[in-house]
């Protein structure tokens, strides 16, 4: 062939099938062809919405853009940027760890992204002393008793350190949970929720320094009624704002938008006039500062109770949480009183929207400001005072909703024995202060006294009152308050004590039962701080603690539910024995919670009054009155008596300390050795007791 002239390869392919490779023969003077081929590159990212992925070349971007082609051999770099709130948990497929994702696509390609809300850390700090726990990198910053519990989330495989600070006299004892000992706690998160508790442990005083251990209880006022104005009281005073669970008008900013209200009645009367019906188209009734320290009575019975959770409490059907029933129970309690005492003034149920402030309790104030108090102390149960001083004395009711004789042939006393039978066995003092005036006691002297005292007591409402009056030496127990400020000054305060309500003297606090016989607020607050202020200054207040509450909310509002506990007496009598017919709850189909025993009452105010109280301090553990005989019990080493109060010693979720009542008490650094000095509980004129209906709007 002649080598200037060129023969096509398909031309010569065509003319012998034995040439091999003419694909590869071109002209010499024909330019070589370049590739043209592209790859697609798929991406996915999961959870879809938490995050995007670009691509450098652009062309990639998802959600939205997932597949798209580039030429072959191209570099082509990914970023995945997670949403708020997320993070990147690591690229899959193609590409893998949790930098940038970089390949030269050579083939049809792959690549997921995995999107996480990261990895929790839960700390918690527990024990008997106090402390501090902080993170590298930052988020955790927990302190005891400011913020029992704390929890930050950090990226996916974040190697956080855990270091503590133990506040003096406390020492550190060690980490226990995701990390062990005590020393540095460095880990590697992991999982979606590592929990770590670090201990702090009182090198001094513990428990035991606790001598003698008091329950004074009042009668008849809500948590909301008398302290949920503190927060105001404190920016008033100068007193540094902390948690408080008050009414929500007065928690910084206060905000007048936020005053909680009850649906008001149906001025129409359309059920009859002895019926309030709440009716939407009235104005609602707002909480108030009350015009009166002088209140008609409202009634805290069972059924009231569950009608101030929910004014339509219809069980089965209506049972969740409303609060919204206080006005429409005390408006009918009222409407319906004519048939049984002179009329009660207000028909509209306004009183149990009233509250109180420091003008009116300002040694309340006073007291609950610089001891220790609560903003989550519940009474045992929704019912009335004989149930809930069962409970106190008990932590039972053996079943039942009502108190003994109160429901025709359900007359027997209560069988369930009382603290002072387990005080009395293990050999542990005890006594019962009871105010003789105004009662059938009060000519009596000597044995005869202490009979009559153990009578009138709240303990009769036992058996265990035959076997008081039957044997000296237990009746001799019960004696007259006036031998408690004997007692006190000389250092003869018995372990435990018991303060019984002077309700026969009007000084118990509770809402007038009679408009003939109007009680007065301030003047009950007095009595208290008489006794209170005697021992304070004793030399019995070394090493007491007196638990100064009230026995149920008595009706009037609080904007917190009850809250769920243990049925003391397991399923024997989880659920009320003696309803009637038309009870609320009444019926075979009763389910646990607010138709059980399962459930606390109303929150009520709280002081403990020692010199081992925190000051100013503000406990946010739930507990109810019962935890006071856990605090016996365990100091003392005697066995509970019901699931109910050995419940208070079990570690309650977000406390610390976990259990018996440790959190008000400081036995160490003992912050009330020398007690402060209150003011004298103020006394309104007269003209301030009135039960005149009161008006929500005149403030």
């Amino acid at each position: 062939m002649p080598s200037s002239s060129s023969i096509s390869c398909v031309a010569l392919c065509a003319l012998s099938t034995l040439l091999v490779g003419c694909q590869s023969v071109t002209s010499p003077t024909t330019p070589p062809t370049t590739s043209t081929l592209s790859y697609q590159l798929s991406v996915t990212a999961s959870p879809v919405g938490e995050g995007t992925i670009t691509s450098s070349p652009a062309g990639i971007n998802c959600p939205g853009t997932c597949t798209a082609s580039f030429p072959k051999s191209t570099q082509v770099t990914l970023t995945a940027t997670p949403a708020a709130n997320y993070y990147f948990g690591g690229w899959s497929g193609a590409c893998s760890g949790t930098s940038t994702c970089s390949m030269t696509v050579a083939a049809a390609e792959n690549v997921s992204a995995t999107f996480t809300s990261g990895d929790a850390l839960t700390v918690t700090p527990s024990g008997s002393g106090s402390g501090t726990i902080t993170s590298s990198p930052a988020g955790i910053n927990c302190a005891t008793g400011s913020a029992p519990e704390c929890t930050a989330t950090f990226p996916p495989n974040t190697a956080v350190t855990l270091s503590e600070t133990a506040t003096a006299p406390a020492s550190f004892s060690g980490w226990s949970g995701a990390c062990t000992g005590s020393g540095a706690c460095t880990m590697t998160l992991t999982a979606a929720t590592n929990a770590v508790t670090a201990t702090f442990t009182l090198s001094g005083g513990t428990l035991q320094s606790l001598n003698h251990i008091i329950l004074f209880a009042q009668e008849n006022r809500s948590f909301d009624s008398y302290f949920g104005y503190m927060q105001q009281y404190w920016a008033n005073n100068g007193i540094p704002n902390q948690a408080f669970n008050g009414l929500p008008q007065f928690t910084p900013p206060a905000n007048s938008a936020l005053i909680p209200t009850n649906p008001g009645c149906d001025p129409t009367n359309p059920d009859g006039a002895d019926i309030c019906t709440p009716d939407p188209a009235v104005t609602p009734v707002p909480s108030f500062h009350m015009q009166s320290v002088c209140t008609e009575e409202l009634s805290p019975f069972w059924n009231e109770a569950h009608e101030d959770w929910n004014s339509a409490f219809d069980y089965p059907n209506t049972i969740n949480w409303m609060g919204n029933g206080f006005v429409e129970a005390a408006a009918n309690d009222a409407r319906q009183y004519p048939s049984k005492y002179p009329p009660v003034n207000d028909i509209n149920g306004y009183r149990a929207m009233g509250y109180f402030t420091d003008a009116d309790l300002n040694y309340y104030y006073f007291m609950a400001s610089n001891f220790a108090t609560s903003d989550s102390w519940f009474s045992p149960i929704m019912s009335r005072t004989q149930l809930n001083r069962a409970y106190i004395l008990a932590a039972t009711s053996d079943g039942y909703a009502y108190p003994p004789g109160a429901n025709g042939s359900d007359s027997a006393p209560f069988p369930s024995p009382t603290i002072f039978q387990s005080l009395q066995t293990a050999g542990v003092t005890w006594r019962v202060y009871v105010n003789p005036d105004g009662t059938a006691c009060a000519g009596d002297t000597g044995s005869e006294l202490n009979q009559c005292l153990a009578n009138l007591s709240y303990v009769n409402m036992f058996t265990f009152e035959t076997t008081v009056q039957a044997t000296s030496s237990l009746y001799q127990n019960f004696v007259p308050i006036s031998q408690f400020t004997t007692d006190a000054q000389n250092g003869t305060l018995a372990q435990v004590s018991l303060i019984e309500p002077a309700s026969n003297a009007g000084l118990d606090e509770h809402p007038s039962d009679s408009d003939d016989f109007p009680e007065n607020i301030q003047s009950g607050a007095a009595y208290v701080a008489g006794l209170v202020n005697t021992f304070m200054t004793s030399q019995s207040w070394k090493d007491s603690a007196m638990i100064f509450t009230y026995d149920e909310a008595g009706g009037f509002y609080d904007h917190v539910q009850p809250q769920p506990v243990p049925v003391p007496d397991s399923n024997a009598n989880q659920y009320p024995i003696d309803l009637q017919a038309g009870d609320a709850c009444d019926g075979a189909n009763q389910t646990t919670g607010v138709c059980s025993f399962g459930m606390t009452g109303y929150r009520i105010p709280l002081i403990v009054i020692s010199p081992f109280a925190r000051k100013n301090y503000v406990s946010h553990v739930v507990r109810d009155t019962t935890a006071w005989l856990n605090l016996i019990e365990e100091r003392f080493n005697i066995p509970a008596l019901t699931a109910r109060d050995a419940y208070w010693s079990t570690p309650q979720a977000g406390t610390s300390p976990a259990a018996t009542m440790d959190e008000f008490f400081d036995f160490v650094n003992v912050p009330w050795a020398t007690p402060p000095s209150p003011p004298q509980q103020t006394i309104d004129p007269p003209a301030s007791c009135t039960l005149a209906a009161p008006n929500p709007w005149a403030n």
